[in-house]
């Protein structure tokens, strides 16, 4: 575990947390952006496709809390060919801007360093520059988008690549 303000992040996934992330992507995203149910469904079942394919020395979920509550979160999931999919990437509105995503950014390229990925993707909206500037950060860059309906609007999904 470790602790950023008086946020406490583990990596243990305990009963509830993967429901309660769907949930709050769901909300969250529809409030902020006007994404619709099936973003949420969506959000369910690359859950549901990680926690089956869960392989503790491949993948990881950094789950923070204030309390006993979950306000934010983020999940290395494993593909081919040494690759390492970053997922599921959100904070509470009231836990943004305390550097948060720097440190589960930095807690997911260590680990997907000590793990010897050789490539990391993402995909992501054209509605979160703040997202991108952090990606970008850390050495992830633009290579793909692409017009969308899925998530009951009209949006540009993008994926962001990064090799170590």
């Amino acid at each position: 575990m470790e602790k950023t303000q008086d946020i406490t992040i583990r990596t243990e996934i305990r009963p509830g947390d993967l429901g309660y992330v769907m949930y709050r992507h769901g909300k969250i995203y529809g409030e902020e952006y006007n994404y619709g149910v099936n973003f949420e469904s969506y959000v369910g079942a690359g859950l549901h496709e990680f926690y089956k394919n869960h392989d503790p020395e491949l993948d990881r979920a950094w789950i923070c809390e204030q309390g006993h509550k979950i306000v934010g979160f983020m999940l290395l999931m494993h593909r081919e060919n040494g690759t390492a999919q970053l997922r599921y990437f959100y904070f509470e509105p009231e836990c943004r801007g305390l550097g948060l995503g720097n440190t589960l950014m930095q807690l997911f390229m260590d680990f997907a360093k000590e793990r010897k990925y050789k490539h990391a993707y993402l995909w992501t909206t054209d509605h979160l520059p703040a997202a991108h500037h952090l990606y970008k950060k850390f050495g992830f860059r633009l290579t793909e988008e692409k017009p969308s309906n899925d998530f009951g609007k009209p949006l540009v999904e993008q994926r962001y690549d990064l090799a170590f």
